[in-house]
């Protein structure tokens, strides 16, 4: 068995992302008033703006998380999770990485983020402003909730 990290587009079909997923939705809703949580289900991922990827150690599902489109320049990052068992191993570093390429390559200008405030949301916080991203005002369809917090950064080199 290798142990390379690889990235993939998912279909999210398989047992072991649905449950990371719907661990990662459990997470959310425990964390946040249901109101202030904005996470896309299932359906929202497969939605035509959206692509959706799955990291892998080895055989092993590490993580995911997806880019949503939403202009032809600006984007979003949804989903990020990291599987319990890599915590602290870079598995949102890697995927906030290739993220940032692919809407690079999409030619977008800007990527943002939403997510939550409090303890639990201190560690991808700090991740998001180790790779660039800033504090920001609600984007998109947002509005101003205590329990959400905007990240913005700019793609142009």
């Amino acid at each position: 068995m290798s142990d390379a990290w690889r990235i993939v587009e998912d279909d999210l079909s398989g047992a072991a992302i649905r449950a990371l997923l719907e661990q990662h939705f459990a997470g959310m809703l425990a964390n946040s008033p249901a109101e202030s949580c904005h996470f896309l289900d299932f359906d929202g991922l497969r939605a035509g703006e959206v692509t959706f990827w799955s990291i892998h150690r080895g055989d092993e599902l590490a993580g995911c998380g997806a880019l949503k489109m939403l202009d032809a320049r600006h984007g979003e990052i949804k989903s990020m999770r990291t599987h319990d068992a890599f915590l602290r191993q870079g598995v949102a570093a890697r995927m906030l990485v290739h993220i940032v390429a692919e809407a690079r390559s999409r030619g977008l200008d800007r990527l943002s983020l939403e997510t939550g405030s409090g303890p639990a949301f201190e560690p991808a916080l700090a991740l998001y402003a180790r790779h660039g991203f800033e504090e920001c005002e609600p984007f998109a369809d947002y509005k101003p909730d205590p329990f959400s917090r905007f990240m913005t950064r700019s793609l142009q080199v």
